[in-house]
């Protein structure tokens, strides 16, 4: 954009007319960026008592919960954020199955453009995968049944399609359809995958690229991917990773009816049929399990209906999208907790009595204090002395004697509080740095924990993690690294037991306890 000036020459005031120029700059700059963040406003402004948030931060502390982002809308405003360090604003966060309310979307826009219907046969798109003989169930399978998850498949077959095939679409087909598709609820990743594969079909793109210009670029939402499978089909259930912002987004849009700024990107009609109960998950539950559960209220296409007139997009440890249109909000967090209800309680408990059906009185203290929490947010660490143990294996590389092909080896350099662990074998090298007190943050190409891990093809577009390490000394002889992984939910502890003459290495999930690795290590032969 090019624009001409012309100025009359004002001898006599050259301070006010520079000062115009610098306005009349600033003011063109502006208007030529587009405004891609949300509204900022303070809770009290748009009806939220900041003391009942600094109370739902308070329950998150004394809980067991491990929080690593949320954020507040109100009135399409948001009131309050934060980030528990070392996560932060910029860091995206794998979404697990909150993926699958975007596949929906996908399929939105696809109705809408009517390319497809939701009534259309799932067999119809691929004719070349099916089995020899086409069950009457398969036949009768619609889109309409993989947006509900009511296949009609049992068990789950996710993890058999997904673990042991490369052509995901041809082991859907054979996977037996035992009830009449539609009639019975089962959460089944392989049915959203099958979603995104469709929708490929019709348009000849990934439903990343196909998404782009139709939902991202107008929520302003960049800089995100999304996990394939071995066809190079967008994984649909879960593998997009996206900023806590692009979440709160999102949940802005479905609260909007669809509507972003004036301008209805996603049909109304779409937003009411997706967010809307289809099918009930266990139509036995009594009343009392169905009041304390929010799991039981229903399912929509791909959504899940909550307690007090909610509906979500929700990912396995945590990650939520909850929309809450009796209360114009929307509630964003990402974490990881075993315990996702327990998440939901402390919503219920003490966010949702905070929205307060007008406006109420200013409130700077309490304001005040919420900036001064929000700003200070971290995740524990444990702090320790050196351990003596430092000094003696400080540099020195110690073989490796007992892993799968006995060979390699592993070195410890502790420097001006930072410990930097290096493995090199036949499977795997890599340096990682942990800080003591402190993270140190890095990135790596060693794979971390993931639930989809066993998947074929899981994360094979990614070549690099973000980290941050920490380490503390639990015993003279026990070392143990904090190795987060900060655009996931999860943590690797590396816990190294010296044991006089080798040390045991061992790498352990957060989410499950497990050990994913281990290797001995023998120690120079100069350590007492």
């Amino acid at each position: 954009m090019k624009i001409l000036l012309t100025v009359s020459h004002q001898k006599n005031k050259p301070g006010k007319l520079l000062l115009f120029l610098i306005a009349l700059f600033l003011q063109l700059s502006l208007f030529a960026q587009p405004a891609t963040s949300l509204p900022r406003s303070n809770p009290e402004a748009e009806g939220v008592s900041s003391k009942e948030i600094i109370q739902f931060l308070d329950a998150i502390s004394e809980s067991n919960h491990e929080f690593h982002s949320f954020m507040i809308l109100r009135h399409g405003k948001v009131v309050a954020e934060g980030w528990w360090k070392p996560y932060e604003a910029n860091l995206k966060h794998t979404m697990y199955s909150v993926s699958k309310s975007f596949t929906a979307t996908a399929v939105g826009f696809a109705v809408a453009e009517k390319r497809i219907s939701v009534n259309d046969k799932v067999i119809s798109f691929f004719p070349a995968d099916l089995p020899d003989t086409v069950s009457t169930y398969l036949s009768e399978l619609r889109i309409k049944d993989l947006l509900s998850m009511s296949v009609g498949q049992t068990p789950d077959p996710t993890g058999d399609i997904g673990g042991k095939n490369d052509n995901w679409i041809k082991a859907f087909f054979n996977t037996p359809i035992l009830s009449q598709p539609g009639s019975k609820f089962l959460y089944n990743s392989a049915a959203t995958y099958m979603l995104s594969a469709i929708v490929q079909k019709v348009t000849g793109e990934r439903i990343l690229n196909y998404l782009q210009p139709r939902l991202f670029d107008p929520l302003g939402i960049t800089g995100i991917d999304w996990e394939v499978s071995p066809q190079k089909i967008n994984s649909g259930g879960w593998g997009l990773r996206l900023k806590t912002e692009d979440m709160a987004k999102f949940g802005q849009l479905f609260l909007q009816k669809g509507n972003w700024k004036g301008k209805q990107v996603l049909p109304r009609s779409w937003v009411e049929e997706a967010s809307t109960m289809k099918i009930e998950q266990d139509p036995t539950a009594t009343q009392a399990r169905k009041d304390s559960s929010d799991w039981l209220q229903g399912y929509c296409y791909q959504m899940w209906r909550s307690r007090n007139s909610a509906y979500r997009a929700d990912g396995a440890f945590g990650q939520f999208i909850i929309v809450l249109p009796e209360k114009d909000a929307v509630v964003v967090i990402t974490s990881e907790t075993t315990n996702m209800q327990g998440e939901f309680n402390l919503v219920w408990k003490y966010l949702l009595p905070a929205f307060k059906p007008g406006k109420i009185a200013a409130d700077p203290t309490a304001l005040s204090q919420l900036k001064k929490k929000t700003s200070s947010l971290t995740l524990p660490m444990v702090v320790s002395t050196p351990s003596p143990m430092e000094t003696k294996i400080s540099g020195k590389p110690l073989k490796i004697v007992e892993n799968e092909n006995n060979s390699g080896n592993v070195s410890f350099q502790f420097q001006n509080g930072v410990c930097k662990l290096t493995v090199n074998n036949d499977s795997a090298q890599y340096s990682l740095s942990f800080g003591s007190g402190k993270w140190v943050m890095g990135e790596t190409r060693k794979l971390g924990p993931s639930l989809t891990a066993r998947l074929r093809g899981n994360r094979s577009e990614l070549s690099t993690y973000k980290i941050a390490g920490s380490y503390h000394w639990k015993t003279e002889n026990t070392l143990e690294l904090t190795l987060r992984y900060i655009e996931s939910p999860h943590t690797e502890t590396i816990r190294c037991v010296f044991d006089g003459s080798n040390v045991q290495i061992e790498f352990i999930n957060s989410f499950n306890k497990a050990v994913s690795t281990t290797f001995k290590a023998a120690l120079p032969v100069n350590i007492p």
